[in-house]
C-alpha cells in the first residue's frame, strides 16, 4: 500500500487517480499508524515550500516520515513535494526542509517566462529504478517557479528550459523526487510511477 501523505497542498485526488490506473492500491492520509505501515510514501504538492513545511510539523508528520525513510521505504515528492525533501527553500522566507536530499531550493531567475509551465525532454544523468521503462528525451509536464540546485551524484536527470538545465528528478538511497508532475504526464508519467512501483514491490 502507498500512503499518499495530506498535508493541505494539492493534487492528492490526480495522484491517487494516477496510482488506480496502474492497479496499485493507495490510500490518502495523515495517519502515523497507516503511514508506518505503508510500503511506499508519496508526498504531492502544489502550494508554497514555507506553508507546505508549516503543515507537516502541524500534523507532526515530520518524525514519521523521517521514520520511515530511515527505516528504507521509499519515498517520492512530486512538484513542491519534492522541493520541500531539500535542506531549505527560499520562497517567501527561508524556510528549513526536510534535509533528506542536499541541496537548496530558489526562485527560478532566469530570462524565460516565469512559471516554466509545460513539456520538456528528460536528459538522464544516471540509472534510476524511476527511469527503467521510459527512453531519454521523453517529454513530461511541469509547472514550477521554483527550483532545486543539488549536488551531481543526487542528480538523475535534468531538463532543458531556453538555456536553463532545470533539475528534473533527484534521489538520495531510497528518498527520490520529481519537479514534474508524473500523474499529468500521460503514458510517460505512468511509467515513471511503474518505476516507483517496482521499488515498493
Amino acid at each position: 500500500m502507498i500512503a499518499i501523505i495530506d498535508y493541505n497542498v494539492g493534487n492528492l485526488l490526480s495522484v491517487q487517480s494516477a496510482f488506480d490506473r496502474l492497479e496499485m492500491e493507495s490510500v490518502i492520509t495523515r495517519d502515523p499508524i497507516v503511514i508506518k505501515q505503508a510500503k511506499g510514501i508519496v508526498l504531492p504538492g502544489v502550494g508554497t515550500f514555507k506553508v507546505a513545511m508549516q503543515n507537516l510539523k502541524q500534523f507532526g508528520l515530520i518524525e514519521i516520515i523521517s521514520e520511515c525513510k530511515d527505516k528504507g521505504v521509499p519515498i517520492l515528492g512530486i512538484c513542491l513535494g519534492m522541493q520541500i525533501l531539500f535542506e531549505k527553500g527560499f520562497e517567501v522566507e527561508e524556510t528549513k526542509g526536510l534535509g533528506f536530499i542536499p541541496g537548496v531550493v530558489d526562485y527560478m531567475n532566469i530570462d524565460e517566462k516565469i512559471p516554466h509551465m509545460g513539456w520538456n525532454q528528460l536528459v538522464f544523468c544516471q540509472e534510476s529504478p524511476l527511469l527503467q521503462y521510459i527512453d531519454e528525451h521523453d517529454d513530461v509536464y511541469f509547472v514550477h517557479s521554483y527550483m532545486a540546485t543539488c549536488p551531481q551524484d543526487n542528480l538523475v536527470a535534468y531538463s532543458m528550459y531556453g538555456s536553463n538545465k532545470i533539475t528534473a528528478i533527484v534521489k538520495n538511497k531510497n528518498v527520490m523526487g520529481c519537479q514534474f508532475h508524473p500523474e499529468k504526464s500521460g503514458k510517460i508519467g505512468s511509467k515513471i510511477l511503474m518505476g516507483f512501483r517496482e521499488m515498493i514491490g
